[in-house]
């Protein structure tokens, strides 16, 4: 049985941030350029544990085939582990949102980032690529419980898919079905979670790109305030004023 991290029971993982919230840009570039750090951080650990959850599950499975069926304390755990699937899944959904979300606000709040080159393949922004990915995620577990006779309702909230397992639990081919379909899940979110990981990498790398290029222009205009206020004022002769030499 494995916990999840502190470090992913909140936050943006936990709960979609809404960026457009932050109505000051300075708060805004300085929340989106420490947030898109952790989520990487965060997006690595939950692959690992949609993989450990995976190698459990054939664990169960292999258990399953040597008995008639599997013990309650047993069957116990398997219902941790599958609901903590479907918060992996949960919580991807809203990593994408998030950083979806930090995409858009920042193009409308800043011209120079709706202009940066993202380096994206056909001219795809990262919040339609977060979009398509939250799409593929959600039709390939419907299309895995569908094959399977569940439906994708049984999967959507916790006490749904406890309700689900514990009528499952009722005999060893039950069993087995939810073992398979949980394995196939999370063979599936291991995969998704790469492609996701991949995603917030290269547009952290991105954001913090531009964040250094904007610090490099705020740098240049105070040089030349600084350069304009400090230079030595000009003389006068003769009643006349003598333009300065840039």
């Amino acid at each position: 049985m494995f916990n999840v991290s502190p470090a992913l029971s909140g936050g943006v993982t936990g709960q979609a941030t809404e960026w457009t919230q932050l109505l000051n840009n300075g708060e805004l570039v300085t929340m989106v350029g420490k947030s898109t750090e952790q989520i990487n951080n965060q997006v690595t650990q939950i692959s690992q544990l949609a993989e450990q959850i995976q190698n459990q599950i054939r664990i169960y499975e292999n258990m399953l085939q040597n008995t008639m069926q599997l013990p309650n304390h047993i069957w116990g755990q398997v219902e941790n582990d599958l609901n903590r699937l479907r918060d992996i899944a949960a919580q991807g959904q809203g990593i994408a949102f998030s950083m979806a979300n930090a995409d858009d606000v920042l193009k409308q709040r800043f011209q120079s980032f709706a202009d940066f080159k993202t380096g994206l393949a056909k001219g795809e922004s990262f919040s339609s690529s977060y979009q398509n990915w939250s799409t593929t995620n959600r039709d390939t577990i419907a299309g895995t419980l569908k094959a399977a006779g569940l439906t994708a309702d049984q999967f959507t909230s916790e006490e749904s898919t406890m309700s689900s397992l514990r009528s499952m639990s009722e005999s060893a081919d039950g069993q087995m079905k939810a073992l398979q379909v949980g394995h196939e899940i999370a063979a599936q979110q291991v995969a998704q979670f790469q492609k996701l990981r991949g995603l917030v990498s290269q547009q952290t790398t991105m954001m913090g790109t531009w964040f250094q290029s904007e610090q490099a222009d705020k740098d240049l205009a105070q040089a030349r305030r600084e350069k304009f206020f400090n230079t030595t004022p000009p003389s006068v002769r003769g009643g006349q004023t003598m333009e300065p030499r840039w």
